[in-house]
């Protein structure tokens, strides 16, 4: 089969693309701000990155051996720059609360300087684990929005939260997402 386009050459604009007159998918190449995003958050909200992890494929092997090598304090890790750690009081090894208007979870402390200041990551796949709103897991749906990318496509819109984060005080909540579930005879 092969592709059909109007013209021989490189298309910078798609009067295919102006026919549908979608907001959010102009007929040409244009950067266009999420909702959610490093220029609309206040001073103490970080840039939320959801990932692919190394060691495991989405949420498979969240609960294999593999993750003893991984996990941190029993929980997802959350990378965190120095800089944004020292301000939040927050050490490597750290519970860290990590929220928004959609939710909380609980992660780990990776403090490091391999990730940009004024950016958090927390892998995706981890497997939910709600208490009193709160994902013990610390699975990053829960922070995400569940919107697609744009009218035409209907990708994921990874990396679009914003985050708080603080260290979390409290006695940390037995994790219970890899419990079996009661069977009744």
């Amino acid at each position: 089969m092969r592709w059909v386009r109007q013209a021989a050459k490189i298309e910078i604009y798609s009067k295919t693309l102006e026919k549908f007159g979608y907001k959010d998918c102009p007929a040409h190449p244009t950067w266009l701000a999420p909702d959610e995003w490093k220029g609309t958050a206040d001073e103490k909200q970080l840039q939320l990155l959801t990932a692919h992890p190394a060691h495991r494929l989405h949420s498979q092997l969240n609960y294999a051996e593999l993750r003893k090598k991984y996990a941190i304090a029993d929980r997802e890790p959350i990378t965190i720059h120095t800089e944004d750690a020292a301000r939040f009081g927050i050490a490597n090894g750290d519970l860290v609360r990590v929220w928004n208007k959609r939710g909380q979870i609980l992660t780990g402390a990776v403090v490091t300087d391999g990730i940009k200041k004024g950016v958090v990551c927390v892998h995706e796949g981890a497997w939910p684990d709600l208490e009193n709103g709160l994902c013990k897991n610390g699975s990053a749906n829960v922070l995400t929005a569940d919107i697609p990318s744009s009218q035409l496509a209907n990708a994921c819109a990874g990396n679009s939260a914003l985050v708080y984060i603080e260290k979390y005080t409290g006695n940390a909540p037995k994790l219970t997402a890899f419990d079996q579930p009661a069977v009744q005879a």
